[in-house]
């Protein structure tokens, strides 16, 4: 009896030691892709025309969340980057828009402005950027302090928004694109030199080589059958030429690298910058785990002058999913096949263009915020006898000039009363409501929530209209983003790589979702404004 006890004992203790023996389970890199304007109907609207190691492999190898949507409004690009990142609400992490009004400056205020910092890379002063005006950690901020910052966290895109708020503030680097050099910058926020892995890319001039190729259809033009006709007066143009295929951008000298942006190659040099980012910080291969986050801008510019239902749209796509399929195949050879994690998601997505569905017999429009702006205070003035009454219109927002409303001896409610039933009697308009009594106000679950968790008190405005569908913020050509529904807010969500299972839930999740879910896959803290929920379909 004693010496099977002992055995007992034994085993136990045996088991437990080759237990706490096994060292944590970590992948060697998690790459977060973010696709931006990508709507979720992407995802299939091309799908017999994607590759298979593209989207095809993240659908069918992956674990795909059907139902994701971005939790507030406005749905703008840094908002959602950082919302992705950050696991949380501009409520809560104080980014509300691409920009805001600030009331003690007079102006408004880009999210990823900083004045304290000077461009790392050009003369220009578009590196005059960081990551300080977000006010929560990132999970690649979790990450860094997880491994007391062994791991190097690197982030890059074309747009400094999209590479700044995703690596997060204790990131080694963020690189953006400089439309006066035509390279990739950072700023001294990071460091004050580029290293040689970076001045090497931006000695190859790729931009300037893309170009010269001028921008033609991947495929012959007549398979692009889910698209409109090429030639559409609702489109826009690229500078210097007309807005149909064949692009002829070797022939556009004028703010060529602005013009680089609007066209697939955009991303394309974003892939070359990722695995050049791989290669010269040895990213995955060092022993600790890795965060590279990649933005894709070149889809927003391009969706934005040319619309969801153009050529245009689906040939970036195409394009997009060869080149994804590519890196992945490089990721495979680097650092092996299930050794690397990857979530894909979007910013936000993007209406129809309004011209497109007026065509189609379905209800659509554009009003622009300037007019909106122009036509209150005109009617405020004959009304009150004030002047500029609202300071500015931002984010669908209006900000009272409370000065002005004071030295006219009129009333803050009775302004706002007043003001909301203008608006309420606009035909673009569906809904608006004073901010400051949003608990009171009776509207659609659906958009109070989202509306809420987009109202900042610190630095929103006072009052918030909210579009009739298919209205939006611009004008008749090309298209663009920013409300509650479906079209801007429902987005993919897409998991691949370490220790994901093929899968899919067609639950209701959120971007917010992203960061916790990432948490929990790595066994670290989540970020510190975090709201969002572990995907436990793709943790079990």
């Amino acid at each position: 009896m004693f010496r099977l006890t002992i055995l007992i004992i034994s085993f136990f203790l045996f088991c437990s030691n080759s237990i706490f023996a096994q060292p944590l389970q970590r992948p060697k890199l998690v790459v977060g892709i973010v696709v931006d304007q990508m709507r979720w109907d992407y995802l299939y609207r091309y799908y017999d025309r994607y590759s298979p190691d593209g989207f095809k492999r993240m659908l069918n190898q992956g674990f795909n969340c059907e139902n994701t949507f971005i939790p507030y409004t406005p749905t703008y690009t840094a908002a959602g980057h950082t919302a992705v990142y950050t696991g949380s609400v501009p409520a809560i992490n104080g980014i509300i828009g691409n920009s805001w009004y600030r009331r003690d400056l007079k102006r408004s205020w880009y999210c990823a402005e900083d004045t304290t910092v000077n461009t790392v890379g050009s003369n220009s002063t578009a590196g005059k950027m960081s990551p300080r005006n977000m006010w929560t950690t990132t999970i690649t901020d979790e990450l860094r302090l997880a491994t007391n910052f062994n791991s190097k966290t690197i982030g890059i895109a074309l747009k400094d928004r999209g590479a700044i708020l995703p690596a997060g503030h204790s990131a080694n680097a963020a690189y953006w694109f400089d439309n006066s050099s035509g390279g990739w910058i950072t700023s001294t926020y990071y460091m004050n030199d580029l290293p040689a892995w970076v001045k090497k890319i931006n000695d190859k001039k790729l931009p300037d080589q893309y170009l010269q190729q001028n921008w033609n259809t991947l495929y012959p033009i007549n398979t692009y059958k889910q698209s409109t006709a090429d030639d559409k007066s609702y489109e826009s143009n690229l500078r210097g030429e007309d807005n149909t295929f064949p692009h002829l951008t070797a022939s556009i000298t004028k703010d060529k690298y602005e013009t680089f942006r609007t066209t697939p190659y955009g991303n394309t040099y974003t892939f070359e910058m990722a695995k050049a980012a791989v290669d010269g910080e040895q990213l995955g291969q060092r022993g600790a785990t890795d965060f590279l986050t990649v933005s894709f801008s070149s889809t927003d510019y391009v969706g934005h002058a040319f619309g969801p239902n153009s050529i245009e749209a689906e040939d970036v796509y195409l394009r997009l999913d060869k080149e994804m399929g590519a890196f992945f195949n490089f990721l495979d050879a680097k650092l092996g096949k299930g050794q690397y994690l990857v979530f894909l998601t979007a910013d936000h997505g993007a209406a129809h263009v309004p011209e497109f569905m007026k065509e189609n017999r379905i209800p659509a429009g554009a009003f622009d915020d300037a007019e909106i702006r122009k036509w209150l205070n005109e009617n405020a003035e004959k009304k009150f006898g004030v002047k500029n009454a609202i300071e500015q219109v931002m984010n669908y927002q209006l900000y009272l000039n409370y000065s002005a409303l004071e030295a006219n001896k009129v009333e803050q409610d009775d302004f706002k009363k007043w003001a909301i039933k203008e608006l309420r009697q606009h035909p673009a308009i569906m809904s608006a409501f004073d901010l400051h009594e949003l608990a009171e106000t009776t509207l659609p679950n659906t958009i109070k929530e989202r509306v809420n968790n987009g109202y900042n008190q610190k630095l929103s405005g006072d009052i918030q209209f909210v579009f009739m569908p298919q209205w939006f913020d611009g004008g008749y050509k090309g298209t663009t983003h920013g409300t509650w529904n479906p079209y801007d807010a429902h987005i993919p969500m897409l998991w691949f790589g370490w220790k994901v299972k093929p899968g899919k839930t067609n639950r209701e999740t959120y971007m917010t979702d992203i960061a916790p879910t990432v948490a929990a896959l790595l066994h670290i803290q989540m970020p510190n404004g975090t709201v969002g929920h572990v995907v436990e379909e793709l943790t079990k």
